[in-house]
This record gives structure tokens, C-alpha cells and sequence, in this order.
């Protein structure tokens, strides 16, 4: 199996489109026209994890933290980043980073937060913004049902839990064609009026060129006509963060026991107590202190995240408990979520979850 292959799973499974704009991910290092020996998936791909990937004959390293995440001008073997960056390319190991595209995923890091602590009813806590297109085109009704599910079947249509979600209004289109022109229906130099359906659809930004591929190779028309519009919209299942719900209040320090518990986190860094009981739950995986107000708008009881600072704490203003479980704590079980996503996609294939604990922050 191709490298590029499996990178081809991999974006189904954390689309490169959902990442946000400061982020690196997708291959990093490599050719994916390698034959994949096997996969190695970490939560960074250091130069400990490099070896393991070596050791276990594994060609393809997949890790949720990209290795490189701003450019280097030198790769001397001065520091962790080009030390693993050099071993890896000497080796013939091919580097992927998924990150933020996982990140935003519905399924994604925060949904796997949410489902580690067993909240239910979540949603993304800040939906994405500019992610949402809207294409409108003219056909004859004969056309319509065969041109509207290639558009569905291109990823048009989709609006939270529905699909093939469209809407259909009747007019009478006119033209006139000149010498060049072929019409399907009229003749040239000939005023045409003819009955057309005027379909509408949805679609997420990054699907623009399959949608038209699908619009043109199935419309009937000589020339089509169509329009895309950017909505402002945002998506409600594609975005940082998530809330939900605990299935039963749980009193402030009983509530932070057992995130510490079912996160494995060695401490907890938290605002103080308001006395009152947890029951809605806001999460971010890794840095999330941009989402403090966020949560608070929200309703959430108590925000989990990693990384907050001194002063950031203050910003819990007497109405949400703030937690800090640590960066890698919060995204403990991402590599096993995606470990279980290749099995299921490729059954036959060599995955291991590397071994390496690669958190760099230590208790006492």
C-alpha cells in the first residue's frame, strides 16, 4: 500500500481543510509514493519515537503535534525538531500531522474529551466561521434529479444531522444562441423560453472543485449557468471545543477528582470554588484560554482546558470554574482514537501505538 494511500484515509478521517490557518499538518516529511511498510501512531513524533518507528519496520509515522510547525532555515541537528527531522529522513520515514484538523472534527479530540468524561448531548462549543458555500444553478426538469444527487454525492447538501438537503423552485429561463452555439433545446438565432428548475445547494468551502466537476459532467446544458455565493454562516459541526452535559451534578471537587482520574492528569490547576453544582461541561483540548468567554456565554458550569495563565485565571469573573488538567493530559487518548480509526479502515494492515510518552512536563 502507497503512502498516499493511507493519507487519503487519514483526510477522511481529519479533513487538512478543518485546520486552522496558523497550522501545519498533513505530510511533513516524506514521499507519499513509498510503499508503507507500516504505521507508527504517536502524540509527537520525536526523535525516541523515530527510533521506535525503526525498530518497529514502520515507514510512516503519524502524530497528532506537528514535528515541524514553523519553517527552519537549518537542519544542523541543533535541537529536538531536526534532530527527529534528519533521523526520520536518513531512515526513509515519512512524518503526517493531523492537529488542528482533528482538533475542529465533531468526532475529534473533544469529542473523545467528552466522551472520556461521559458528557452527553455535546456540540461544538465555537462553531467554525467562512466555511460554508452555497451554489445555485438552472437545469431542465429532466435534468434535475440526476444533476441534484451528484451534487449529494459530491458532498453537497449536508446541513447538521441531514444530507441531501436542497431547495427547488420552478421559473422560465431564456436565451438566444449565436453561431457557435449547440442549444439542447431551441435552435440558433432563436428567442428561447424554456421551463427550468433552479436548484440550491450547501457545501463546505474546500469541496468547491468537486462540486463543479459534479455540476458540470452532469448538467445537460451547452453552457452553465451557475452562481457560488460565501455565507456567513457558521458550521455547527466543525470547530474548536465542545459542551455537554454530566448525566448527574456532581458537587466542584468531586467533579475535578474524577477528571483527574479518568484523564490520568498528576494535578489539577483550577480557579476558585463558586460553591455551586457541575452539571454543563465546556472542553478544549490543549490551549484553549480563547475560549474562556466562550464557555461562559455558553452556559457551562466549568471550563476544561490546558495551558492557562496567571492572569487568565481572573478571567473566570465569579461565573465558571476553570480547570487547567495539563496539554498533554487533555489530549491523552487522541493517538488511540486514531490507532482505532485505521484498524477499522485498514484491518490487515501493521498500526501500533507507540509507546513513548512523550509529555514533557513532569510532577514531583
Amino acid at each position: 500500500m502507497k503512502i498516499k494511500t493511507i493519507i487519503s484515509v487519514l483526510e477522511e478521517m481529519a479533513p487538512l481543510a478543518y485546520a486552522e490557518s496558523f497550522d501545519n499538518v498533513g505530510l511533513l516529511v516524506g514521499d507519499p509514493n513509498e510503499t508503507c511498510s507500516g504505521i507508527l501512531v504517536c502524540h509527537d513524533a520525536l526523535e525516541a519515537v523515530i527510533d521506535e518507528a525503526i525498530a518497529q519496520n514502520c515507514n510512516l509515522v503519524v502524530c497528532f503535534h506537528p514535528i515541524l510547525f514553523s519553517g527552519l532555515k537549518k537542519i544542523t541537528g541543533k535541537n529536538y525538531v531536526e534532530r527527529s527531522v534528519i533521523k526520520a529522513i536518513k531512515n526513509n520515514i515519512a512524518i503526517y500531522a493531523v492537529h488542528t484538523a482533528l482538533d475542529n472534527h465533531q468526532n475529534g479530540v473533544n469529542k473523545i474529551f467528552c466522551d472520556a468524561l461521559g458528557l452527553k448531548n455535546t456540540k461544538i462549543l465555537i462553531p467554525k466561521n467562512d466555511f460554508i458555500q452555497k451554489l445555485v444553478t438552472y437545469t431542465t426538469p429532466e435534468n434535475a434529479d440526476l444533476l441534484r444527487n451528484a451534487l449529494f454525492d459530491a458532498g453537497a447538501g449536508r446541513i447538521g444531522n441531514y444530507e441531501n438537503c436542497s431547495f427547488n423552485s420552478s421559473g422560465i429561463g431564456t436565451y438566444e444562441g449565436n453561431a457557435k452555439s449547440n442549444p439542447v433545446i431551441g435552435n440558433k438565432f432563436e428567442f428561447t423560453k424554456s421551463e427550468e428548475l433552479k436548484i440550491e445547494v450547501t457545501f463546505e468551502k474546500h469541496l468547491e472543485r468537486n462540486i463543479l466537476k459534479a455540476l458540470f459532467e452532469n448538467h445537460i446544458y451547452e453552457e452553465v449557468a451557475y452562481e457560488i455565493y460565501n455565507l456567513k454562516n457558521t458550521h455547527q459541526n466543525i470547530g474548536l471545543g465542545m459542551i455537554g452535559e454530566l448525566e448527574f451534578e456532581m458537587t466542584e471537587i468531586s467533579f475535578l477528582q474524577m477528571v483527574k482520574t479518568k484523564m490520568q492528569a498528576e494535578a489539577i490547576r483550577h480557579s476558585s470554588f463558586l460553591n455551586k453544582k457541575i452539571k454543563k461541561v465546556a472542553v478544549l483540548g490543549g490551549s484553549g484560554s480563547e475560549a474562556i468567554s466562550k464557555a461562559i456565554q455558553a452556559g457551562a458550569d466549568v471550563f476544561i482546558t490546558a495551558d492557562l495563565k496567571y492572569h487568565q485565571f481572573y478571567e473566570a469573573e465569579n461565573q465558571i470554574l476553570l480547570a487547567d488538567i495539563g496539554h498533554f493530559e487533555s489530549e491523552r487518548y487522541t493517538k488511540n482514537y486514531i490507532v482505532d480509526y485505521l484498524m477499522k479502515k485498514m484491518p490487515n494492515f501493521a498500526i501500533i501505538l507507540s509507546k513513548e510518552n512523550t509529555n514533557p512536563v513532569k510532577y514531583l
